[in-house]
């Protein structure tokens, strides 16, 4: 497995400040980028866009909080973390009222759909309006629960790098990172359903 902390000579660590990553991203793949090498010979040059994939592909799984979490779990434990299979109990709520809104979307979007007259338009298009300003509060109250995961995923952060590698409470962490991983996996797949309803809405 190619560990991606190393490919870009990044700590193993549940956060990284996303603008630091970046600059040392782009001072690293200048120095591997293909075009460096494109009067070399065919298999230099194959080599250089291997390494400059394998460096993007690295930058873009660490800049997202949730795949980088899942890449450090799958690096500790020598496998990838188990899937969350149900809904945890304090984000059902949450989980159902997601459910109801899209079903509420998708019925006023097949209803416009299939309404021709230029009468209804208008009052379909300011009924269209009142639910995307539903689906926009709702989605805001989304990111602020993901926000408050990743405020603790920072604080964990400052735990995990204080704990040595054999140490007990380090692998306790390791426990509560596996579940902010499926806790942060349930909001961005809730974040991104209400964004595909706002962009219906806003066509």
């Amino acid at each position: 497995m190619t560990d991606k902390f190393a490919l870009l000579n990044e700590p193993r660590r549940p956060w990284l400040e996303e603008e630091a990553l970046k600059a040392k991203f782009f001072s690293i793949s200048a120095q591997a980028h293909p075009d460096r090498v494109h009067t070399r010979e065919e298999d230099e040059r194959s080599s250089a866009q291997e390494r400059y994939a394998e460096l993007n592909a690295a930058y873009q799984c660490l800049r997202d909080p949730k795949e980088r979490l899942k890449h450090l779990l799958e690096l500790e434990l020598g496998t990838k973390p188990p899937q969350v299979q149900n809904v945890p109990g304090e984000l059902m709520d949450c989980s159902l009222a997601v459910a109801q809104l899209c079903r509420q979307v998708d019925a006023f979007l097949a209803e416009k759909a299939t309404t021709s007259s230029p009468l209804l338009q208008v009052s379909l298009f300011e009924r269209g309006q009142e639910w995307r300003e539903k689906v926009n509060g709702f989605q805001s109250g989304i990111l602020a629960q993901r926000e408050n995961l990743l405020k603790q995923l920072k604080e964990l952060d400052n735990r995990w790098i204080a704990f040595g590698q054999e140490h007990d409470d380090r692998k306790k962490l390791l426990h509560r990172l596996v579940q902010l991983s499926g806790l942060l996996g349930y909001f961005d797949k809730w974040h991104t359903q209400l964004q595909d309803r706002i962009v219906q809405l806003s066509v």
